[in-house]
């Protein structure tokens, strides 16, 4: 079973598992906060580029911690059809249109004026810390196809088992160190140290890449 001492150590084992693009044309795109932390020693492994890709779970009005939605910068979606058949559209695009500004927020902190790496043509790495309901990520692959890149990976330490097996009918390949039929319920169960990762914490793992 799958488990690290904090984000770092994962995101050092995620590496190894990704040795064979060491030096090749790719990039990593990392979804903050918490995927920063591993995108940032896969890259540095890898000798790659590092970039973000920033998706917003909308959670569910009753539990804000489980998503029905996921938003890109663009204002794309990705829902839970159920779930999104048995909510309030008016609520549902004003918290989409909340979620969209905000990752426009994040972008103009962590990146400045830096622009963007475009995917074209190259391997795209997606990294995160772990997937439950799979939506952000989905959400973020959805928006790194439109930049048509050669291949698209989706390496995370741990997945739902059900979980991986969808992502594999997304993208080329699906790296993980667990792929679980027990899933224990959430990401940081699989850590021993999960902080929240704060945005100066993602500034400075992105300048000094």
């Amino acid at each position: 079973m799958f488990f690290a001492i904090n984000r770092q150590e994962a995101g050092k084992l995620l590496a190894k598992e990704l040795h064979d693009y060491k030096g090749t044309d790719t990039v990593v795109y990392a979804l903050p906060r918490g995927g920063v932390v591993l995108g940032f020693q896969v890259a540095k492994a890898l000798n790659v580029p590092l970039d973000i890709i920033i998706t917003r779970k909308i959670g569910h009005p009753d539990n804000p911690e489980y998503a029905v939605c996921a938003v890109t910068e663009e204002g794309e979606s990705v829902c839970n059809e159920f779930e999104k058949s048995l909510l309030d559209p008016v609520w549902l695009k004003k918290e989409m249109e909340k979620e969209q500004e905000e990752a426009l927020r994040r972008r103009k902190t962590y990146l400045g004026d830096r622009k963007h790496i475009a995917a074209h043509g190259k391997t795209a790495i997606v990294v995160d810390d772990g997937i439950a309901t799979g939506l952000t990520i989905f959400a973020a692959i959805q928006a790194l196809k439109k930049e048509k890149p050669k291949k698209i990976i989706v390496a995370v330490p741990v997945a739902p088992h059900d979980m991986a097996l969808k992502l594999r009918k997304e993208v080329d390949d699906v790296v993980t160190l667990e792929d679980t039929d027990n899933y224990l319920g959430s990401v940081g169960a699989y850590y021993g140290d999960f902080p929240q990762v704060g945005d100066q914490e993602v500034i400075e793992l992105l300048e000094s890449k």
